[in-house]
């Protein structure tokens, strides 16, 4: 892929336990402020990619360099447009990036594209950085007046407290101290995770010839490998891919951590097919939503945006429907699904008058649907007490019952393995909160109890109902909670424990019919009967999930015993024998001893050798 990562970052092979040695910093800062020329002066690299670029001077879209600080750590910069026009893209390039370096030109002090930068970084929550002021050659009797200015700006922003630089990348004058302050910030940051999912925003998507379609990217977390099968997520919905190649600075690599700037080799789709603001992501391991709740974490109050906003998270920009619930939350209905979790931050966008509106907070990336009227006002009011890191109890509490695999992809918990908190049950690979765990055991008893007083020979509620009343999510195990009951399950059916021996009105009729089946084992009674003993098909069934007798084919009725009654005796009959063998030794008839007889081949008791002879199986 030569060629195909000059605009990504550095990296090696992730070593387990190592600290890294990459990272990415994205340039921020008014259009003409001489952002591309300090990368140029850092780097020795052109970061503008696009000859109208370095013609007019005047950076449009993203742009990459990289260089090796004195510590030796690698570095990758993405220096983003500063003109109001590609605000879309400056976001896209600050968006994915951990670290900032925030540029101003002394001789012109603040302007109005640091504010749009300022307040990019502000609903970002960047809280890692560099002032720099550049062009220091200009106006030397400016720097202490344009410092104190550029201070008060970012006095709002996680930016507020970082270290400043004065440089001129004309002359070289503090760029050494420049490159120190970079390694100190970098040092201090928190160590990103090499393992676990990945989502990598793609930024670029072209073809090299010899080796297809490359894409690159901001990797922030997990860790990269040729081979590896992604899910490439885009506006036409998911694709699988796989990596056949991978490049960072240039460089052929095995694998790449975070933080690092990647190019990939993919199989699986053309360049038409990937954008900017797709992304790639770890199968399965990501909910894909869109329909997002949020909370307001800077910029204006939410009742004040349009209903129309764009939103912009990694390098996506998507339009969305906007509804408030009051100034600090909101319901953002997007123009097409993307991979989102709790506490990821979303930039918002008013697309009329082209300006930043404000950070927003994910706070619950997989809303309940709004299909009862005051559906909308309960999750308003949820949303108002949630976590931006999400919670596990509450979620599992405001649905009712979960899959654990989905609190695993929405980052709620560590893995589907994890315990339940106090207060949920795990039911198979379900989570349900105990209050409604509780809510079902109770409703389900009573059903059951009511079902057996009203009818005590209907054999108990079927499973099929059961879930019905429930209105189990398909999915939930019904044992553990007829178990939870106190309730009996058997052949389908959920019953009151001891229940199958309650015949109730039958009773008697039974009673009789085993008395006389006592007498006369292989006397089936005929139909007429069992009519004058006043048994019907209902009580013969409930009779026999009591196991007060068997009933076989054509109507034959006798006790459990009888099978192995008639085994004893047809055991000392010469083998093999007849089917009259058998009738005449149990003394019966053929309208019995052919049911029987099928019924104990069924059971591998006696073995069929043609149309007339039989065996017993020894």
């Amino acid at each position: 892929m030569t060629g195909s990562s000059g605009d990504t970052g550095s990296s090696g092979d992730p070593v387990a336990g190592a600290r890294p040695t990459t990272a990415v910093i994205a340039t921020a800062g008014h259009v003409d402020h001489g952002k591309s020329t300090l990368v140029r002066a850092l780097t020795g690299m052109e970061p503008d990619r696009w000859e109208e670029e370095r013609r007019r001077g005047l950076t449009i879209d993203l742009g990459f360099a990289w260089t090796v600080l004195p510590s030796g750590r690698e570095i990758a910069f993405v220096d983003v447009p500063g003109h109001e026009r590609f605000l879309g893209n400056m976001l896209a390039g600050i968006g994915p990036a951990p670290v900032v370096m925030f540029v101003v030109a002394a001789d012109e002090g603040w302007q109005a594209q640091s504010s749009d930068h300022r307040d990019a970084v502000a609903a970002l929550g960047i809280d890692r950085g560099v002032l720099v002021l550049t062009r220091a050659d200009r106006a030397p009797d400016r720097v202490p007046e344009t410092l104190r200015a550029a201070r008060a700006e970012l006095a709002g922003t996680g930016l507020r407290d970082a270290p400043a630089v004065v440089v001129s990348a004309v002359d070289g004058t503090g760029l050494d101290d420049l490159r120190a302050a970079l390694d100190d910030v970098l040092a201090s940051a928190p160590e990103p995770t090499t393992t676990g999912r990945v989502r990598l925003w793609v930024d670029r998507a072209f073809s090299i010839t010899g080796a297809g379609t490359v894409v690159t990217g901001t990797l922030p977390s997990g860790t990269l490998a040729v081979g590896d099968r992604l899910d490439l997520l885009g506006a036409d919905g998911a694709v699988g891919v796989q990596v056949r190649g991978l490049q960072s600075r240039d460089e052929p690599r095995t694998a790449a951590g975070p933080v690092s700037r990647v190019a990939l080799n993919l199989r699986g789709v053309t360049p038409a097919d990937v954008g900017r603001g797709d992304a790639l992501v770890t199968p399965g391991a990501w909910p894909v939503t869109d329909t997002v709740g949020v909370r307001r974490a800077d910029g204006v109050p939410l009742s004040e945006s349009p209903d129309q906003v764009v939103v912009h998270v990694g390098t996506a920009a998507v339009p969305a429907r906007l509804r408030s619930f009051g100034d600090d939350h909101a319901w953002l209905a997007l123009a097409r699904p993307i991979p989102l979790v709790p506490g990821d931050r979303i930039v918002l966008r008013d697309p009329g008058a082209h300006r930043l509106l404000g950070g927003v907070l994910v706070l619950d990336a997989d809303p309940p649907a709004f299909r009862r009227r005051g559906d909308s006002a309960r999750w308003a009011a949820r949303l108002a007490t949630m976590t931006p890191g999400g919670d596990p109890l509450g979620e599992v509490a405001a649905r009712g019952a979960i899959p654990a695999a989905r609190l695993h992809r929405l980052g709620l918990i560590a893995s589907t393995d994890q315990e339940p908190p106090a207060g949920v049950t795990a039911l198979g690979e379900w989570w349900v909160h105990a209050p409604v765990l509780t809510g079902w055991q109770q409703r389900l008893r009573a059903a059951v109890t009511a079902q057996h007083e009203a009818d005590p020979l209907a054999g108990g509620l079927t499973n099929g109902a059961a879930r019905d009343l429930l209105a189990l999510p398909t999915g939930v195990p019904l044992d553990p909670v007829v178990a939870a009951a106190g309730l009996e399950q058997e052949a389908g059916r959920i019953r009151v424990p001891g229940s199958q021996n309650d015949l109730g009105a039958a009773e008697s009729a039974v009673a009789r019919l085993e008395q006389r089946l006592g007498a006369g084992p292989f006397l089936a009674p005929e139909a007429h009967d069992l009519t004058a003993l006043g048994l019907t098909g209902r009580d013969l069934a409930a009779a026999e999930r009591a196991g007060r007798i068997i009933r076989l084919r054509d109507g034959i009725v006798l006790l459990p015993s009888a099978p192995a009654l008639a085994m004893r005796t047809l055991a000392g009959l010469a083998q093999p024998f007849t089917t009259s063998d058998a009738r005449q030794a149990l003394g019966t008839t053929r309208r019995v001893v052919i049911p029987l007889l099928e019924h104990l081949d069924g059971r591998g008791w006696t073995r069929r050798l043609d149309a007339g002879h039989r065996t017993i199986v020894r």
